[in-house]
This record gives C-alpha cells, structure tokens and sequence, in this order.
C-alpha cells in the first residue's frame, strides 16, 4: 500500500497517479436504475446503525433541479467517470439515510436478497480472516469493512466518492480509507490477500478489464476476489415489482449503457450491461480462474416490495450474480 493510507482519516489518490489515460473510470457501490434500490428492506440489520442520521448534508440549493432524463446511449470512459463521482457525491448522504438500518455499520451483505457473508462465507471461513489483508472496492460508508475488521482482519477501505468516505470516517474504525479509482489503484504489487467488492466498480466502468486486471496486480499469488453485480437477466426486464416486471421489455444481448442525463446532454449516471458470458471472458481475460458463480434465491423473511425488487421477482428471476474468482 502506498504512502498517506491512514486510519482515521481519508488518503485521497487521484487516478492520474498510475495513468493519465485511465484517469476517468470510476465505480459506485450499489446500482441505482437497475439494481439495488435506494430503499431499505427490512429484516436481518447488522448492529444498530449511526448511518440514518443526514448529519453530512450539505444546506439545499434554493434553485430548482429538473430531474434528470434517462435514455439508452453510448458512454466512454471519462463520460462514465465523471457523471457516476458525481453522482454518488450527490447522494451519498441519502443513500445512507435510507439503507443505514438494511446495512447495519459493520455488516457484510452481498446485494438486495440479503446473503450475508456470515453465512454464504465466499472469502473463506470467517475464522481464516484474521490476519488477512483485504481490500474493499467500492466500500461507500465501509460496513463491510467494518465486518472485517471485527474477524481480525487488515482491510483498506476505497471509494471514489470522497463523501461515502466522509460516512466511514463518521462512524468510525481502525482501518485505512482511500479515495481512489478502481481502475487505477494506488497500491503495490500484491499487496493483499483477497479483495471484494458487493455491488461496487464493475457495472459502472465503460472497461470493466481495467478493474479486473489491477484488482488482479494487488492480489498475492493465490489470492481471491469475489465480487457481486445485479444478474445481467434483470436488464431485459422492466424495473417493477409486481407481474410487469415479469414481461421480457428489451434484448438481454443489447451493451447499450442505461444514462441519466441533463438537459443539456450531459451525463450525471451512467450503468454498463454485460451479458452473463461477458463477464466470464472478462475475468478469464484478466487473469483470473472463475471457481464460483453465486446466485442468492430471495429468503422468506425479505417481504418487502421497492423498486424493481420483490418476493414476486425474488422468486422467479435472480437479482444478484456474485462472482468468486481466483489468481493462480
């Protein structure tokens, strides 16, 4: 790990520092259009959460702003990497607000259905955590992180949004914070021995390869990343819960990214589709060796409807690839 990663307060990276031509990829750390929502499920909390509180808002803009339009369209690189800073800046403090009780302060959730990593283990035994060197990507107020740290081991916590971080700083820990790119890590060569990432990075970057082979590069020869996006089936559906949401509405195989964008064009989200065949090239092609591909089924006591997620679609569609790779 490079210089300035201290705990108790934020290392900032600016991507420019490992390449000037992967400056501009990014990764938030939930899907917001198309995946997880940006409303909280009841049911299994970690411990009680300080998170609900807005106490980093900043004081409203009397000036009206049009809502965003979104669209089909193609998006780079730097395009991708502005708009989606941005706009997990932006929302940091509502995302917060809205999924603090869901995630706890030191719980370790793979996506919407609820896999918690106490149970579905995909880094290994809990107990063979302590001692380890994780890397979080992705991390937002670093629940998971947090979750680490209480198995003894070493994680480094790294969000491109420096107002996520401002979150984890907020509630506290041992562990450094990073605000860095993805696809552009600031660290040294095997530097950790496993990574993850829970709806972070990889749906929002234009080269998701980019993320994949510097993951790969800090990992230790043997290392694992285990990572989780919404399933690719979800892009051919509607996003509703109820049986709209079960009519396929557009073609699975079309990349075209999701964009929100300004009145004036300008992107402030964008999302990357990949096909489920897409993603294999992807991690194969970066180095790594897929052992595992994870599919949570929706549990009984997740009763709740939000978005485009519901005990309906739970139980006929997946919601959730989680991806468990390894280098050799």
């Amino acid at each position: 790990m490079r210089e300035g990663a201290h705990p108790g307060r934020i290392a900032a990276f600016p991507a420019e520092s490992r390449a000037a031509a992967a400056a501009n990829r990014t990764r938030p750390e939930a899907t917001r259009a198309r995946g997880a929502p940006l409303t909280t499920p009841p049911g299994r909390a970690g411990r009680k959460s300080t998170t609900r509180e807005p106490i980093i808002q900043e004081p409203e803009s009397a000036e009206t702003t049009a809502e965003p339009e979104a669209t089909r369209r193609d998006a780079g690189t730097a395009e991708s990497a502005r708009a989606n800073r941005g706009w997990w800046d932006r929302n940091a403090d509502e995302y917060q607000i809205e999924h603090g009780t869901f995630l706890g302060d030191d719980r370790f959730v793979w996506g919407p259905e609820g896999l918690d990593e106490v149970e579905a283990e995909l880094l290994g035994p809990s107990a063979g955590l302590n001692g380890k060197d994780v890397l979080e990507i992705g991390a937002g107020a670093a629940q998971c992180a947090r979750w680490l740290a209480g198995q003894g081991a070493r994680p480094v916590a790294l969000d491109v949004s420096h107002r996520q971080l401002q979150h984890a700083l907020r509630i506290g820990g041992s562990f450094p914070l990073v605000c860095a790119d993805a696809s552009a890590l600031p660290f040294a060569d095997g530097s950790f021995d496993l990574a993850c990432s829970a709806y972070g990075a990889l749906p929002f970057v234009a080269d998701p390869r980019l993320v994949l082979r510097e993951v790969r590069r800090v990992l230790r020869p043997g290392g694992r990343f285990v990572f989780s996006v919404t399933h690719p089936i979800r892009w051919a559906f509607p996003d509703e819960p109820g049986p709209e949401g079960l009519s396929v509405s557009g073609s699975y195989f079309d990349r075209t990214p999701y964009v929100e964008q300004d009145e004036e064009g300008r992107a402030v989200y964008v999302e990357h589709h990949r096909t489920l065949g897409d993603r294999v090239r992807d991690i194969v092609a970066s180095g790594f060796r897929l052992v595992d591909l994870v599919e949570p089924e929706w549990p009984v006591w997740n009763t709740s409807e939000w978005g485009g997620w519901s005990p309906l679609r739970g139980n006929l569609i997946p919601g959730t690839a989680i991806f468990v790779c390894e280098r050799d």
